[in-house]
Protein backbone atom coordinates (compact mmCIF):
# COMPACT_ATOMS: atom_id res chain seq x y z
CA UNK A 1 0.00 0.00 0.00
CA UNK A 2 1.15 3.55 -1.00
CA UNK A 3 0.80 5.76 1.96
CA UNK A 4 0.12 9.34 1.07
CA UNK A 5 0.24 12.64 2.99
CA UNK A 6 -1.47 15.57 0.69
CA UNK A 7 -0.86 19.49 1.45
CA UNK A 8 -2.98 21.74 -0.74
CA UNK A 9 -4.60 25.29 1.49
CA UNK A 10 -7.87 25.12 -1.22
CA UNK A 11 -10.01 22.58 1.38
CA UNK A 12 -12.15 21.41 -1.45
CA UNK A 13 -9.18 20.68 -3.82
CA UNK A 14 -7.20 18.78 -0.72
CA UNK A 15 -11.27 16.70 -0.05
CA UNK A 16 -11.50 16.05 -3.91
CA UNK A 17 -7.63 15.18 -4.14
CA UNK A 18 -7.89 12.62 -1.03
CA UNK A 19 -11.14 11.13 -2.29
CA UNK A 20 -9.24 10.38 -5.85
CA UNK A 21 -6.35 8.71 -4.49
CA UNK A 22 -8.35 6.55 -1.53
CA UNK A 23 -10.12 5.23 -4.67
CA UNK A 24 -6.94 3.22 -6.05
CA UNK A 25 -6.47 -0.34 -4.60
CA UNK A 26 -2.96 0.23 -3.96
CA UNK A 27 -2.67 3.70 -2.16
CA UNK A 28 -4.36 5.34 1.19
CA UNK A 29 -4.29 8.77 2.25
CA UNK A 30 -2.89 9.03 5.56
CA UNK A 31 -2.89 12.34 6.40
CA UNK A 32 -4.09 16.01 4.87
CA UNK A 33 -2.36 19.21 5.87
CA UNK A 34 -3.24 22.98 5.02
CA UNK A 35 -0.20 24.61 4.98
CA UNK A 36 3.79 23.72 4.47
CA UNK A 37 4.17 23.27 7.92
CA UNK A 38 1.48 20.96 9.17
CA UNK A 39 3.38 18.90 6.10
CA UNK A 40 6.53 18.50 7.62
CA UNK A 41 4.76 17.80 10.64
CA UNK A 42 2.45 14.86 9.51
CA UNK A 43 5.61 13.35 6.89
CA UNK A 44 7.51 13.28 10.16
CA UNK A 45 4.87 11.65 12.80
CA UNK A 46 2.99 9.50 9.69
CA UNK A 47 6.22 8.52 7.44
CA UNK A 48 4.02 8.48 4.38
CA UNK A 49 6.21 7.13 1.31
CA UNK A 50 4.72 10.21 -0.71
CA UNK A 51 3.86 13.76 0.23
CA UNK A 52 2.00 15.59 -2.33
CA UNK A 53 2.08 19.30 -1.91
CA UNK A 54 1.17 22.66 -3.69
CA UNK A 55 3.28 25.40 -4.01
CA UNK A 56 1.38 28.85 -2.75
CA UNK A 57 0.65 27.79 0.75
CA UNK A 58 0.35 29.75 4.02
CA UNK A 59 3.18 29.30 6.48
CA UNK A 60 5.70 27.93 4.85
CA UNK A 61 5.44 26.81 0.79
CA UNK A 62 5.10 23.68 -1.01
CA UNK A 63 9.06 24.16 -1.84
CA UNK A 64 9.88 25.43 1.76
CA UNK A 65 8.45 22.11 2.65
CA UNK A 66 10.12 20.06 -0.08
CA UNK A 67 13.16 21.86 1.15
CA UNK A 68 13.38 20.98 4.52
CA UNK A 69 12.26 17.05 3.76
CA UNK A 70 14.99 16.58 1.32
CA UNK A 71 16.71 14.29 3.67
CA UNK A 72 13.74 12.14 4.61
CA UNK A 73 12.42 9.20 2.80
CA UNK A 74 9.02 10.25 2.10
CA UNK A 75 8.92 11.16 -1.95
CA UNK A 76 7.99 14.37 -2.49
CA UNK A 77 5.85 15.66 -5.39
CA UNK A 78 4.61 18.96 -6.09
CA UNK A 79 1.10 19.41 -7.45
CA UNK A 80 0.92 22.69 -8.79
CA UNK A 81 -1.03 25.52 -10.91
CA UNK A 82 2.22 27.22 -11.70
CA UNK A 83 4.08 26.21 -14.83
CA UNK A 84 7.22 28.55 -13.44
CA UNK A 85 10.88 27.67 -14.81
CA UNK A 86 11.88 29.35 -11.19
CA UNK A 87 10.16 27.26 -9.39
CA UNK A 88 10.79 23.78 -11.21
CA UNK A 89 14.34 24.53 -10.93
CA UNK A 90 14.00 24.90 -6.94
CA UNK A 91 12.29 22.38 -6.82
CA UNK A 92 14.79 20.28 -8.57
CA UNK A 93 17.55 21.56 -6.13
CA UNK A 94 15.03 20.46 -3.36
CA UNK A 95 15.32 16.67 -4.64
CA UNK A 96 11.47 16.29 -5.51
CA UNK A 97 10.72 13.57 -7.84
CA UNK A 98 7.91 14.80 -9.31
CA UNK A 99 6.37 18.07 -10.64
CA UNK A 100 2.66 18.08 -12.31
CA UNK A 101 0.35 20.31 -12.75
CA UNK A 102 -2.93 20.62 -11.45
CA UNK A 103 -4.53 20.75 -15.22
CA UNK A 104 -3.55 17.38 -16.01
CA UNK A 105 -5.83 14.29 -15.90
CA UNK A 106 -6.92 12.63 -12.60
CA UNK A 107 -5.84 9.10 -14.09
CA UNK A 108 -2.39 10.55 -14.81
CA UNK A 109 -1.81 11.38 -10.52
CA UNK A 110 -1.94 7.75 -9.86
CA UNK A 111 0.38 6.05 -12.51
CA UNK A 112 2.78 9.17 -12.04
CA UNK A 113 2.71 8.19 -7.95
CA UNK A 114 3.32 4.36 -8.98
CA UNK A 115 5.85 5.76 -11.46
CA UNK A 116 7.60 7.59 -8.53
CA UNK A 117 6.91 4.85 -6.13
CA UNK A 118 8.73 2.46 -8.92
CA UNK A 119 12.42 5.01 -9.21
CA UNK A 120 11.17 7.07 -11.89
CA UNK A 121 11.12 10.87 -11.70
CA UNK A 122 7.86 12.34 -13.24
CA UNK A 123 8.22 16.42 -14.76
CA UNK A 124 5.07 17.98 -16.54
CA UNK A 125 6.40 17.93 -20.15
CA UNK A 126 5.91 21.66 -20.53
CA UNK A 127 8.24 22.72 -17.81
CA UNK A 128 10.90 20.66 -19.19
CA UNK A 129 10.54 22.37 -22.70
CA UNK A 130 10.62 26.25 -20.90
CA UNK A 131 13.84 25.09 -18.81
CA UNK A 132 15.80 24.59 -21.93
CA UNK A 133 14.17 27.88 -23.73
CA UNK A 134 14.65 30.54 -21.10
CA UNK A 135 18.44 31.35 -21.23
CA UNK A 136 19.31 33.92 -18.70
CA UNK A 137 20.01 36.97 -20.99
CA UNK A 138 21.96 38.50 -17.76
CA UNK A 139 25.93 38.98 -17.45
CA UNK A 140 26.93 37.60 -14.09
CA UNK A 141 28.05 40.85 -13.22
CA UNK A 142 24.22 42.11 -14.12
CA UNK A 143 23.08 39.43 -11.69
CA UNK A 144 25.13 40.41 -9.19
CA UNK A 145 23.56 43.91 -9.42
CA UNK A 146 20.19 42.88 -9.29
CA UNK A 147 20.78 40.50 -6.18
CA UNK A 148 22.11 43.30 -4.14
CA UNK A 149 19.21 45.48 -5.11
CA UNK A 150 16.67 42.70 -4.36
CA UNK A 151 18.73 42.93 -1.00
CA UNK A 152 17.50 46.33 -0.18
CA UNK A 153 20.82 48.02 -1.18
CA UNK A 154 20.92 51.80 -3.01
CA UNK A 155 22.89 52.64 -5.87
CA UNK A 156 25.55 54.19 -3.86
CA UNK A 157 25.96 51.03 -1.35
CA UNK A 158 26.05 48.70 -4.63
CA UNK A 159 28.66 51.08 -5.90
CA UNK A 160 31.11 50.70 -2.38
CA UNK A 161 30.33 46.73 -2.46
CA UNK A 162 31.08 46.02 -6.12
CA UNK A 163 34.04 49.12 -6.28
CA UNK A 164 32.27 50.72 -8.93
CA UNK A 165 31.06 53.91 -9.35
CA UNK A 166 27.59 55.35 -8.97
CA UNK A 167 27.21 56.24 -12.50
CA UNK A 168 28.45 52.61 -13.04
CA UNK A 169 25.94 50.99 -11.03
CA UNK A 170 22.68 53.32 -13.07
CA UNK A 171 23.99 52.25 -16.22
CA UNK A 172 23.95 48.36 -15.13
CA UNK A 173 20.47 48.24 -13.72
CA UNK A 174 19.43 50.53 -16.80
CA UNK A 175 20.84 47.71 -19.15
CA UNK A 176 19.20 44.91 -16.57
CA UNK A 177 15.54 46.79 -17.05
CA UNK A 178 16.13 46.70 -21.06
CA UNK A 179 17.13 43.60 -21.38
CA UNK A 180 14.61 41.92 -19.22
CA UNK A 181 12.09 44.22 -20.41
CA UNK A 182 10.98 45.42 -17.53
CA UNK A 183 9.79 48.98 -16.13
CA UNK A 184 11.38 49.27 -13.27
CA UNK A 185 13.61 47.17 -10.61
CA UNK A 186 10.45 45.22 -8.81
CA UNK A 187 9.65 43.64 -11.83
CA UNK A 188 13.21 42.67 -12.91
CA UNK A 189 13.87 40.77 -9.08
CA UNK A 190 10.34 39.40 -9.66
CA UNK A 191 11.12 38.10 -13.05
CA UNK A 192 14.44 36.73 -12.09
CA UNK A 193 13.36 34.84 -9.13
CA UNK A 194 10.25 33.30 -10.96
CA UNK A 195 12.68 32.05 -13.43
CA UNK A 196 15.07 30.87 -11.17
CA UNK A 197 18.05 33.20 -12.47
CA UNK A 198 18.83 33.96 -8.73
CA UNK A 199 21.47 31.81 -6.82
Amino acid sequence: MIRIVIAEDQRMVLGALGSLLNLEDDMEVVGMANNGQEAITLVRELKPDICMMDIEMPIKTGLEAAEMLKATDCKVIILTTFARTGYFQRALKAGVKGYLLKDSPSEELADSIRAIMSGKRVYAPELMDDLYAEENPLTGRELEVLELVADGKNTKEIADELSLKTGTVRNYISTILDKLEVKNRIEAITQSKEKGWFK
